[in-house]
């Protein structure tokens, strides 16, 4: 369903240029959540912005459905990290935002974020402005707003960086939920190894600048994961022996950029 070939993006700086991404080649099928698993400047958000269309690539193509990406289209909604609200709007009012903007009348438009406020659990704080709401609160409003315009690709960012560990867990065993019931193909950027192991079918992990996929890891476990298993132990022992040259690397990267500052 998303296909990306050969795809590289170079950034110009004052002394030439940077490379921050390079031959990346990904196949994700319909349905699949995959998630982007890499360390700090990998370029992780840098490749999900290509592929929302808010940036060019600078080399290689993207296609949906195998339809050429160009732009941001309604084929793709995007959950960032900072929730991105509207604060003077009412919480149903949020969700349907989308869904106003393409011209769809409100009785459909109400019945839609009612469904959906249902699906993550805020029927009640329909009339509610986002200041009423918590974290985790605010990141269901926005994943609800997502999926009202109907996506085939959900990108998401880092939506629960900002959380608390316990309200980080309790978010992703929802968005588990939420994903089973609508189905829709997840490409999802992450830090955490954990995180990336308990919510993906697959785990894409990147090398440190220029962003390359150094391993695609299967995750064979039925849902729900349990993070204290010795399988999942082991994967996740797999899977940090993966990424720390990545880490040194990227931290020597920082140091270094540090010091020429």
């Amino acid at each position: 369903m998303l296909e990306i070939r050969a795809l590289s993006k170079r950034y110009a700086v004052d002394d030439g240029e940077i490379l921050a991404l390079a031959d990346i080649d990904v196949e994700i099928d319909e349905g699949e959540f995959v998630c982007l698993l890499g360390p700090s400047g990998c370029g992780k958000s840098t490749l999900l912005k290509i592929v929302a269309g808010l940036i060019p690539p600078s080399d290689g193509v993207i296609r949906i459905a195998r339809r050429e990406v160009t732009a941001p289209g309604p084929d793709r909604a995007v959950v960032f990290q900072d929730y991105a609200l509207f604060p003077w709007m009412t919480v149903a009012d949020n969700v349907e935002f989308g869904l106003a903007a393409r011209g769809v009348p409100s009785e459909r438009r109400r019945a839609v974020s009612g469904e959906l406020l249902r699906a993550v659990g805020l029927a009640e704080f329909a009339g509610k402005y986002p200041h009423h709401l918590s974290g985790g609160m605010k990141q269901r409003v926005s994943i609800a707003r997502a999926l009202a315009v109907d996506p085939v690709l959900l990108l998401m960012d880092e939506p629960f960086g900002a959380l608390d560990a316990q309200t980080r867990f309790v978010m992703q065993r929802e968005l588990l939920r939420v994903w089973r019931t609508y189905r829709k193909t997840v490409l999802f950027v992450t830090h955490s190894i954990e995180e990336a192991l308990y919510l993906g079918d697959r785990v894409l992990v990147m090398t440190a600048r220029p962003g390359r996929i150094k391993a695609a890891i299967a995750v064979p476990q039925e849902r729900p994961r349990d993070i204290a298993s010795l399988e999942f132990t082991r994967l996740r022992a797999h899977t940090l022996d993966l990424l720390s040259d990545e880490i040194a690397k990227s931290m020597a990267q920082e140091a270094t950029a540090e010091l020429t500052s």
